[in-house]
């Protein structure tokens, strides 16, 4: 069967030309999964029964189903653990701004990148998601929370560029104007440092905002921290950054997590500086979650802020992220280790 989820609509079209259907038909369809957002052909109800039903016989939608949900009472942050049609699991949180609502979805079912400090990574990769059933996400937490999305951010399960061509064709779907028609420059990106991809992402000039996960100045300790600084070190990253800059006219934001006695020194937020200097950047801060086997412990408030201080000293524009969903561990990763019992 075909998922019809992950079609575009010229896609789509021929898809129905070919079942020797009228062109209009795919515009009915395309709008009920892609605006409507039903999970269900029988739900289709400008649609005669015998066109459902050979919908029904040919394609499945991939929106997921919500296996657990958890609100936090602090800020009313929503953490979902969603299931797919083979068993699988991911997280998707949805937080609450005064802007509007921001939904951080996942890109792949596990992580290979093998981060120390992030749990969605410990049992490795399963596989990749499909542009369907990262929309899914989306359209299964519009629906129940009865509130539009307006704002995304590719940052939970997975890493986004190592799923690349199933990540851009949802950026593309998701802004479309025959979808939800989320403009690009409210969809965030986060990569841990696949160098090649950054290059590529650049030569399509999307007006998305890249984030660089970087988490420290030097080879050594970001090394020890995210194994993918062997294969693409601080040096060819930041080339590749600045190269990202120039092509795009995009800022980019470098998201750095402070972690008590191992980055957070002042000798670090130098490092960091001379490192961005020059470039149209923004600095993330953020206070590490705290996960099973890992000693890692954020940082203290005084050195956060000295951090931050340094930082700002440089004429580099510098936040701390605010943690949402504190009382339901809203970081991805942790809900699905749980639920799956994965190896620990």
């Amino acid at each position: 069967m075909i998922e019809i989820s992950s079609l575009s609509f010229d896609e789509l079209s021929e898809k129905i030309a070919q079942m020797g259907l009228p062109k209009f038909r795919a515009k009915q369809i395309y709008e009920w999964l892609h605006k409507k957002n039903v999970d269900s052909f029988d739900k289709m109800t400008n649609l005669d029964k015998a066109l459902r039903q050979k919908l029904n016989e040919e394609f499945f939608i991939a929106v997921p189903t919500i296996s657990r949900k958890l609100v936090s009472k602090i800020d009313g942050t929503v953490k979902y653990l969603f299931e797919f049609s083979d068993g699988e699991c991911v997280e998707s949180v949805v937080m609450k701004y005064k802007y509007g609502n921001s939904i951080c979805v996942s890109t792949q079912v596990g992580c290979a990148m093998g981060c120390t400090f992030c749990a969605s990574t410990k049992a490795g990769r399963v596989r990749n998601l499909t542009a369907g059933e990262i929309l899914g996400q989306v359209y299964r937490a519009q629906t129940d929370t009865g509130e539009r999305i307006s704002h995304i951010v590719l940052m939970g399960i997975g890493e986004p560029l190592d799923n690349f061509d199933n990540v851009m064709k949802f950026l593309d779907m998701v802004s479309n104007e025959q979808g939800l028609n989320i403009g690009q420059r409210n969809i965030s990106l986060s990569t841990c440092g696949v160098v090649p991809k950054i290059y590529e992402l650049a030569k399509r000039n999307l007006q998305i905002t890249l984030s660089i996960s970087i988490h420290s100045p030097t080879d050594e300790l970001r090394t020890s921290m995210m194994p993918i600084n062997k294969k693409y070190p601080i040096s060819e990253l930041i080339e590749a950054c600045r190269s990202y800059v120039k092509t795009t006219g995009r800022r980019i934001s470098f998201e750095y997590s402070l972690i008590k006695g191992v980055n957070d020194s002042p000798e670090c937020a130098e490092k960091l500086c001379a490192l961005l200097r020059g470039m149209l950047c923004h600095v993330n801060l953020i206070p590490v979650n705290t996960i099973e086997q890992s000693d890692y412990r954020k940082s203290d408030k005084e050195a956060i802020e000295r951090f931050k201080n340094i930082i700002e000293k440089h004429k580099i524009t510098a936040t701390v992220r605010r943690k949402l969903g504190a009382d339901i561990n809203a970081a991805c990763g942790q809900l699905r280790r749980e639920s799956k019992q994965l190896d620990r």
